[in-house]
């Protein structure tokens, strides 16, 4: 959209008057991936000041500045890339959560190997550290379960 005020021959301006322009997809206009449509908002107010000026020049319109007043993307592009980023998000975080339970379980089994607590065979071990990160990572509360037996069945 953009506003202008002609100036009639005598050199009295004319009210302004309004445009709205919708350009041709183009090219030119399409992001790159993994650039923000946001950093592209000077590139393409220049694109649209040269289109604007050779197609208004015929018509001896000097075009001096183009400025975006709203940039989005369409409602369908913009969803998925909604959805693409929280999938990025929950990946995040699930590495997160991955990365911080290992330690976790690893400063258990030192603590229990220092103060021996107990002596685990690796066996054992891989028990302890399964369950730990079943809990550990689990989006649902732990349900204790107690063992009445041995683990060597």
């Amino acid at each position: 959209m953009a506003t202008i005020a002609p100036l009639r021959p005598n050199g009295v301006l004319s009210p302004p008057v309004i445009l709205v322009l919708e350009p041709k997809a183009n090219s030119q206009l399409q992001s790159p991936e993994g650039r923000q449509i946001a950093e592209l908002a000077d590139e393409i107010a220049l694109f649209l000041q040269k289109e604007l000026q050779a197609r208004l020049e015929v018509a001896g319109v000097e075009i001096l500045e183009a400025r975006l007043s709203h940039l989005a993307y369409a409602p369908e592009i913009a969803q998925v890339m909604l959805r693409r980023q929280q999938a990025k998000a929950v990946i995040d975080a699930r590495r997160q959560i991955v990365e911080s339970a290992v330690g976790m379980v690893d400063e258990a089994l030192k603590r229990i190997s220092e103060r021996q607590i107990v002596e685990l065979d690796e066996e054992r071990k891989a028990s302890m550290i399964n369950n730990l990160l079943v809990v550990l990572t689990s989006d649902q509360n732990a349900q204790p379960v107690v063992n009445t037996g041995s683990l060597y069945i």
